[in-house]
């Protein structure tokens, strides 16, 4: 297909510059129907303000070379100028690469591709004068370039007429097909040229001059080809605001217009439900933790507004306990409460603990999960919708069409982040008046994470551990250790304690080399063998009456270990057991293994965490592993693991889009976080309802964006 425009195509006209922005991609010069096409699949770049939005992550200011014999390491990005001397194909095996020998007079440096041959091939010519920029490594004791950017030069080319390069994030899909970070870069370029440095602006007069911020048509120009790093980092900081500013005015807005609109049902007694419990059944003593967000969800659920409220609390902080008190409130007033949990185990655990706690008051608690029969299934719906259960906890179960209630006024969701959108509204939706609706979580998450995605909802925070619990000792070993591990297991279990053994995979993977749990359960029988010791083995394949009985026969204390897979992240409670074993603990994620040592602890006795690891560690699995070390404290891991991994990954957003900043970051913008919400706060308290002339863009912008994020969506 032709890369030029149809001449059949009457191109718009461009008379302003909102038309330019809104302009098809296809029509910029160097583009066309085929490029426009993969800008959209693989770049979402459908018009040209698209493209001016596509900012690049790093700038090379290609007038600084550096020398082969003397370049800095550290550098993440550092550009040569000099000649290639020879081209080869290399196939070794089934994959096939290129290599270079790049030298620029002081020595030499291999250049190596793996894709992208033929292109490779067919432009590079030996003899001939490059830039080559990119991030040399270590290869045994040569340095290399993999995948370099190169762009043709001069020996006697000092300064080129951009001295600063842009450098976009690609896709080696639109990379194979002509669009990579060179090409885009080109392609800016071009557009740069039609586009006007003064925009209509889209922050407001005061904010711009109070945070001395670049206006804005200067900062898209600047941001892609700035004349110098500092004009580079004015017009980041323009569009990092007002990202995070305009992600703050969205969140807290709709959380005044919930606030303001959501109609909910009062519940305004606290009868004898609650009284009973609290005065004569509670385990024990409430910290003040607890009390204060107890007293905080009484306030919303009397307040005559639907309650959207997350609570957060680190593992075993007595989130659990809140709970049960504020369903206790929603039943003395009339109403029905469920609890939705993602696993069976935790789903199970639940249901026993609350039969326990409520066992001496006229409450019916009931369990609904995939593996109950048919026919016991039946009859807990029937009941629930005649009013005769008072508390229902299940898993998905909960959601099922023919799931009704007789009259819901509370829900409770646990472990809130594993279930989807669509299956969180299903639950909520079972009522004619939304019931209040309480969501919680025991992955503490970082305070800017919070701050950003979490900004509509009402937040809670158990910062206290009941009394007597005693912190977990966390301790690093090796294959090297495995005896002296053994040892101090028979040690506890001499003293009539319990073990977990956690391993990654059920069964052997050819291309990961970790302990797999059909093996060490196999490796553990030898050393600890019958009937001396007894072990239990719990995974995910297993049906689900097989690890009802494994995890009974654990917690009555009849095996002495219990060899698992993550299964038992959540929701397992066993306060005899004190050692937990996590093999392969440089593969788990610090939230991850953050919750698995949350399964020891739970009684008088102190307890510990051993992180088996494999000899050789990575920069990154040293950190997570010497963090979990440190420290015991879940909202100081959850800010370390937000560093180390990145808010899409860490609490799965990528893939759900519902934090899709494009040039702010929200471990290196924290102090740009805080400035917006403050800023947003102190708008909104002035002027609720943006009537004020200084607003009408933001007024504008409201207007424009009616699909505010609700607190549902929130993964």
């Amino acid at each position: 297909m032709s890369e030029n425009v149809s001449p059949t195509k009457k191109k718009p006209p461009i008379n302003s510059s909102n038309n330019i922005l809104n302009t098809n991609i296809s029509y910029l010069k160097g583009v066309g129907p085929s490029k426009a096409e993969i800008f959209a699949k693989e770049y979402d770049i459908h018009t040209f303000g698209d493209l001016l939005h596509y900012f690049p992550f790093r700038i090379v200011d290609r007038s600084k070379v550096s020398t082969i014999d003397n370049f800095n390491s550290e550098e993440p990005y550092l550009v040569f100028r000099g000649r290639i001397n020879d081209l080869r194909t290399i196939t070794s095996g089934h994959s096939t690469r290129m290599e270079a020998t790049f030298t620029d007079g002081t020595g030499t440096i291999s250049l190596v591709w793996f894709q992208g041959l033929k292109w490779i091939k067919e432009s590079l010519k030996a003899g001939s004068v490059y830039n080559v920029m990119g991030k040399p490594t270590l290869f045994g004791s040569s340095w290399q370039i993999v995948h370099p950017d190169l762009e043709v030069s001069s020996i006697y080319d000092e300064r080129p007429a951009h001295a600063f390069l842009p450098i976009y994030r690609t896709t080696e899909k639109a990379k194979n097909r002509g669009l990579g970070t060179k090409a885009i870069a080109r392609i800016t370029s071009t557009l740069l040229q039609q586009v006007p440095y003064h925009l209509p602006e889209t922050l407001p007069a005061n904010i711009i001059q109070r945070y001395h911020l670049m206006e804005r048509g200067n900062a898209l120009h600047s941001i892609h080809y700035p004349s110098s790093q500092q004009e580079w980092q004015q017009a980041l900081l323009r569009e990092k605001f007002e990202e995070l500013f305009y992600h703050q005015l969205d969140y807290q807005y709709s959380r005044i217009a919930r606030r303001q609109h959501s109609v909910g049902r009062i519940f305004g007694l606290v009868g004898d439900h609650f009284h009973t419990f609290y005065n004569q059944h509670l385990p024990f003593p409430l910290t003040g933790a607890q009390k204060r967000v107890v007293k905080e969800i009484r306030s919303d659920m009397r307040s005559g507004r639907q309650m959207n409220r997350l609570l957060q609390g680190d593992v075993g902080s007595g989130k659990t306990l809140v709970a049960l008190l504020t369903i206790l409130i929603a039943l003395d007033n009339d109403c029905q409460a469920c609890l939705m949990a993602p696993t069976e185990i935790l789903a199970t655990q639940h249901f026993v603990n609350f039969q326990k706690y409520l066992a001496n008051q006229n409450i019916c608690v009931e369990l609904l999960v995939g593996s109950l029969r048919p026919s016991q299934k039946k009859k807990i719906k029937q009941r629930l919708a005649n009013g005769e259960i008072d508390i229902l906890i299940g898993t998905h179960a909960l959601i099922e069409p023919d799931v009704q209630f007789h009259r819901l006024g509370y829900v409770v969701i646990d472990e809130q982040h594993r279930f989807g959108v669509e299956q969180r509204s299903k639950l909520w939706g079972k009522s004619e008046i939304p019931p209040h609706i309480l969501v919680m979580t025991a992955t503490p998450i970082p305070r800017t994470l919070a701050m950003t995605l979490y900004a509509d909802l009402d937040c809670s925070i158990i910062d206290e551990l009941p009394p007597g619990r005693q912190p977990v000792v966390t301790l690093h070993g090796t294959d090297a250790n495995r005896a002296q591990l053994f040892h101090f297991m028979r040690q506890e279990i001499a003293k009539g304690r319990q073990v977990y053994v956690v391993y990654p995979l059920i069964n052997e993977s050819e291309t990961l080399d970790l302990k797999d749990l059909m093996d060490g359960y196999e490796s553990i029988s030898r050393s600890f063998p019958m009937p001396q010791y007894q072990l239990s083995i719990v995974h995910g394949q297993m049906p689900a009456d097989a690890k009802a009985y494994e995890m009974d026969r654990f917690k009555r204390g009849e095996t002495h270990i219990m060899v698992s897979t993550t299964v038992i992240e959540v929701g397992v409670d066993v306060p005899n057991a004190t050692v937990m074993v996590i093999e392969n603990a440089e593969r788990f994620g610090l939230s991850q293994l953050h919750q698995l040592r949350g399964r020891v602890g739970r009684g008088g006795g102190q307890s510990y965490c051993i992180l088996m690891t494999k000899n050789e560690l990575s920069h990154t699995s040293q950190q997570r592993i010497k963090t979990m070390c440190d420290t015991t404290d879940g909202f100081a891991i959850a800010e370390a693991d937000l560093r180390l991994r990145g808010p899409g990954d860490l609490q799965g957003l990528q893939q759900s889009g519902m934090l899709d900043l494009k040039v702010a970051d929200l471990v290196d913008d924290e102090p740009l976080v805080c400035a917006t919400r403050d800023e947003v706060h102190h708008l909104l308290d002035t002027d609720p309802d943006l009537l004020l002339p200084d607003n009408a863009l933001l007024r504008q912008h409201i207007r424009n964006n009616n699909n505010h994020p609700h607190w549902e969506k929130i993964s």
